[in-house]
């Protein structure tokens, strides 16, 4: 695949952190800035996490730690569908009440799987379109199945 088309795909994926980061500051489901890198059932799936959290009266703080990679790509000389692996980490990237500024629950996120579908998209050089997110061993939430990550990334 090629390497232009790979930087892209992964510059979209972590933007689409980013701006998922940013709008968990304040839980802002409504956050303009979730469409900049995110389309489809990801976008979907932020803004429902994020309204849930405003719901509950929860932000977040801190960031995860990435460590995306371009999986496959198709059709592979000309991608217009790239499939990111990531085996990112939240330990960093925490739940806290609002109005006390107290963690949920005292207990640090974790390491998980996540693939992601990025796509060209019109008016946009690449988003994010779905994303899945799984368990790795060391505990937390999850969505999806369990599977495994080394500390170096993607098994």
């Amino acid at each position: 695949m090629p390497e232009k088309a790979q930087q892209d795909a992964v510059a979209a994926y972590r933007g689409m952190w980013q701006d998922f980061v940013e709008a968990g500051q304040t839980s802002d489901w409504r956050s303009a800035k979730l469409g900049h890198h995110a389309t489809g059932l990801a976008l979907t799936n932020m803004s429902r996490a994020l309204y849930a959290d405003h719901y509950n009266g929860l932000v977040t703080k801190g960031e995860p730690v990435l460590n995306p990679q371009a999986f496959s790509a198709d059709p592979a000389d000309d991608p217009k569908k790239i499939i990111i692996s990531d085996c990112g980490d939240s330990t960093r990237w925490v739940k806290y009440r609002a109005d006390s500024g107290q963690p949920l629950d005292g207990k640090p996120g974790g390491r998980r799987r996540i693939n992601a579908i990025v796509e060209k998209q019109p008016g946009l050089t690449v988003a994010t379109h779905r994303a899945w997110i799984h368990q790795c061993r060391s505990g937390g939430w999850a969505l999806g199945n369990y599977e495994s990550c080394n500390r170096k990334g993607v098994l």
